[in-house]
């Protein structure tokens, strides 16, 4: 007989995505640069995946850059970009000890070729792991991810591998850079603001939403815990009626 989950371990979301905002907020109330922030992102970063695997998720996705964050001043974008390689290298035998499979989403051929390469070899070294999957989106948004959909979707029906009539819901989520995972049951956004900033926009259709004040840095396991609780909550009906 299967001993049934202890109450805490029951109606964990199989799949959580974060955007984690408040960086540069937490480095100016501390009359810091905004690259400390960024620095102490990292290890919310560390704190937020080792709390998941706790947990029992399957897959953590977090908008790690965003199309729109190539905007910000090139000095900031360089520095970020070194930090990504940075954090690569440290973490790397930690994923795999942890036996955690990493992936990315995004148009990453605009990243630096070095960081790039970064990625693709963790990509590699993580790729048999059987854990939790861990997706950093880099360089992404979710209208150039339906975009780029629509694009190969109308290349297959001129190219006669795909015809209008099979388009469906299905079919487009399988252009999508998400394809290989699920939608996200749980969207968390921390730092305050209330919106969801073009993340995963076809993905979050039916996800719960959670908003804290807490700024990224401080964002802890026990915060994480804390939403994972108020998820375990919520009764998800995907447009049915509540059951009676």
């Amino acid at each position: 007989m299967v001993e049934p989950r202890p109450q805490e371990l029951q109606n964990i979301p199989r799949h959580v995505a974060i955007i984690m905002d408040g960086n540069g907020r937490w480095a100016k109330r501390r009359s810091l640069q905004r690259m400390f922030g960024h620095r102490s992102g990292v290890d919310a970063v560390r704190a937020a995946v080792e709390a998941a695997v706790e947990q029992g998720v399957s897959y953590l996705t977090l908008y790690t850059f965003s199309t729109e964050n190539w905007n910000r001043p090139k000095v900031e974008v360089n520095a970020l970009m070194s930090l990504l390689v940075d954090a690569i290298e440290k973490e790397e035998a930690t994923l795999k000890k942890q036996n955690i499979r990493f992936i990315t989403i995004g148009n990453t051929l605009t990243l630096p070729q070095k960081v790039q390469d970064r990625l693709n070899d963790l990509v590699r070294s993580t790729e048999k792991n059987t854990g939790l999957t861990l997706v950093l989106a880099l360089s992404y948004s979710g209208r150039w991810d339906i975009v780029a959909a629509a694009r190969q979707m109308c290349r297959d029906v001129e190219q006669g591998r795909l015809k209008a009539a099979d388009v469906s819901e299905a079919l487009l989520s399988s252009y999508l850079s998400t394809a290989s995972i699920p939608d996200p049951d749980f969207f968390i956004r921390t730092g305050g603001d209330l919106r969801v900033s073009n993340f995963l926009l076809w993905q979050i259709a039916y996800s719960e939403l959670y908003f804290t004040p807490v700024l990224w840095p401080d964002f802890n396991k026990q915060h994480f815990a804390e939403a994972i609780k108020e998820f375990q909550k919520r009764e998800r009906r995907f447009g049915r009626v509540a059951e009676e």
